[in-house]
């Protein structure tokens, strides 16, 4: 049973670790996917951007050693027309083939290698025309690359019209040979602003692409700095009412500790800690002690029963707290008995103390279903003296006056000084006295 019990804590605690974490992680696996998706795509563009420059450049060189050639006849300058004219035709295969369908990935990856690419930009290249064809910066670049096509594929048949021309010698004929030579010209002037075209909206896409991406990470960790905030502070809210509740918890302890469940004045233990406190700490004044015990509580009790003698407690503690001073010390001592500490009280002055209380309960009546019970006390007063006095000696001497007072008939004070030799007379005895 225990050990469940812990397992089922262990598990509790390990959820709340991951409700506390899992935001966290939510915005940082974010934050990784967006910026490695950034990267992808920066670094597919920066591939094309390359591919650009290369494609561009064959094109070029494919028309310069035709012309070459066109005018030397020399072989070499043939062979290098045609490995220059290999490169964009390699492109112009992947283009084909990523744009059939279905899509012809191997196909692809041969042509974007025949095109001068880099193998490791291939994926990336290949990636990028697949998903975003359709961006308008991505999607122009491809028109302005596919229209290039027809002067590729007019290109090739002007070198092999060239080639079986010059079979015999060269172009005797200078206006033949010049009107090859300004077509060549055209289509290079013609594949120079296509290149242009498509160079210049491929930059402008990797700028926007750039903006884009880095507000987009700036967004993230900015949504991940929010979060952050707004947790530690929930962290320290949860903290701040965590150490609320735990004083809340610890003052409720305490009260418990020194207050008296019933009737909510001070109980026994604190009675005696202040009492011992006042003796400790005494160096002048008179201090005074008052016990205080029912005498119709047990009637009560029996005829109503328990309820209405916590009823009549809880009545007796608010009465003895309406007339005490404010450093007096009330307290319910156990059962029926109460007792208050008088800090800085001479004894006549005690004494009359507790005849006001005794007079207070001649004039209480306590009220329980229709019927109604005579409360009065019997109330032992101990006068402490400067000197040397114990807590168990104040006690005992405050108990035996109260005892005595019940003993003389009850509802009366019996005062205990401490001199055998001074007898202090409580208002109501001197008053008879007179009588």
């Amino acid at each position: 049973m225990f050990h469940r019990t812990a397992t089922s804590a262990k598990e509790r605690s390990f959820l709340h670790a991951i409700k506390l974490v899992s935001p966290f992680v939510m915005v940082v696996v974010l934050q990784a996917t967006i910026a490695g998706f950034s990267l992808e795509v920066m670094s597919s563009v920066r591939a094309y951007v390359a591919g650009e420059a290369m494609w561009s450049r064959s094109q070029k060189n494919a028309v310069y050693f035709l012309n070459l050639y066109l005018h030397s006849g020399e072989a070499s300058q043939f062979a290098r027309y045609r490995t220059s004219l290999a490169v964009p035709i390699g492109d112009e295969y992947a283009r084909w083939a990523l744009e059939s369908d279905p899509v012809d990935i191997e196909t692809a990856r041969i042509g974007f290698l025949q095109g001068g690419n880099h193998p490791d930009d291939v994926p990336g290249l290949i990636w990028l025309f697949r998903y975003f064809n359709q961006v308008s910066f991505l999607k122009e670049a491809i028109r302005e690359w596919a229209a290039t096509d027809p002067m590729l594929l007019e290109l090739s048949v002007f070198g092999e019209v060239i080639r079986s021309e010059l079979k015999d010698g060269p172009i005797r004929d200078s206006g033949r040979r010049q009107f090859l030579s300004s077509r060549l010209s055209e289509l290079n002037r013609q594949f120079t602003g296509h290149a242009e075209r498509f160079s210049t909206v491929l930059g402008e896409g990797s700028r926007t692409i750039k903006l884009t991406l880095t507000w987009l990470n700036i967004a993230t960790a900015a949504i991940l700095i929010l979060l952050l905030i707004w947790h530690t502070r929930r962290l320290v809210l949860q903290r701040l009412a965590f150490e609320d509740a735990l004083h809340a918890e610890k003052d409720r302890l305490a009260f418990q500790a020194s207050h008296d469940w019933l009737t909510g004045i001070a109980n026994r233990r604190a009675f005696e800690a202040r009492l011992q406190s006042e003796l400790d700490g005494r160096s002048e004044g008179s201090l005074s002690l008052i016990l205080l015990d029912l005498d119709q509580f047990k009637a009560v009790n029996d005829n109503c029963g328990h309820l209405a003698g916590d009823r009549l407690l809880c009545q007796v503690a608010r009465l003895l707290q309406q007339d005490r001073r404010p450093y007096d010390v009330v307290a319910r001592l156990g059962g029926d008995e109460f007792g208050l500490i008088l800090p800085q009280c001479p004894p006549y002055e005690a004494v009359d103390i507790a005849e006001r209380l005794r007079r207070s309960f001649e004039g209480f009546s306590f009220a329980w279903d229709d019927r109604c019970f005579a409360v009065t006390a019997s109330i032992g007063v101990a006068c402490i003296a400067e000197g040397s006095t114990t807590l168990e000696e104040a006690m005992r001497r405050a108990d035996a006056a109260c005892y005595r007072a019940k003993e003389k008939g009850r509802n009366r004070v019996q005062v205990d000084n401490g001199r055998p030799d001074v007898v202090l007379v409580a208002p109501r005895t001197r008053e008879a006295a007179r009588a």
